[in-house]
């Protein structure tokens, strides 16, 4: 990748993560879950860590000709488990959690989409810092992923069931 490609790569992942950061901010305030909505607000701000960390990226890349060897902050909340977006108040009202479960299905695609955007610049890198950089990008999209799939998972069949979604 050439310098130009490699600034471009990065404008397309800014407003990718300023258009995470909006989303999660609007899964917080429509949640009626506490957990759901602590938790959302801390995925939007870590969205806004990403920003401005690739915003120092492209700022280095144009000013030096070379990215920075700067680090990613470390993610704000333990999303492991299997409940680690919503608190376990959710199931008892699962057959209403429509706007819950729409938020995991995008928040799964937008966070899919960013992790495959982030390893393939990394692959077309050709610069082992850049590489980098696009690589640990990738890795943390990658725990938001695994989290949001998780929570699907866990609430999936009670709200299938609950809505007779099943044939069943």
């Amino acid at each position: 990748m050439n310098r130009d490609s490699v600034l471009d790569a990065i404008k397309k992942a800014i407003m990718a993560e300023y258009e995470g950061h909006n989303f999660y901010r609007m899964s917080a305030d429509n949640t009626k879950d506490e957990k759901g909505r602590e938790i959302f607000m801390a995925l939007a701000a870590e969205e806004l860590d990403h920003a401005k960390y690739l915003k120092n990226q492209y700022k280095s890349i144009l000013e030096n000709g070379s990215a920075s060897d700067a680090t990613l902050p470390e993610p704000q909340f333990d999303l492991s488990g299997s409940s680690p977006i919503f608190s376990a108040k959710l199931k008892e009202r699962i057959h209403q959690a429509h706007y819950e479960m729409t938020s995991l299905s995008v928040g799964i695609q937008l966070e899919l989409s960013a992790m495959e955007f982030y390893r393939t610049q990394a692959e077309k890198a050709g610069d082992e810092q850049v590489s980098k950089f696009f690589m640990r990008l990738s890795e943390w999209e990658k725990g938001h992923y695994q989290a949001l799939l998780r929570q699907q998972e866990d609430l999936k069949e009670d709200y299938w069931s609950e809505n007779e979604f099943s044939p069943y």
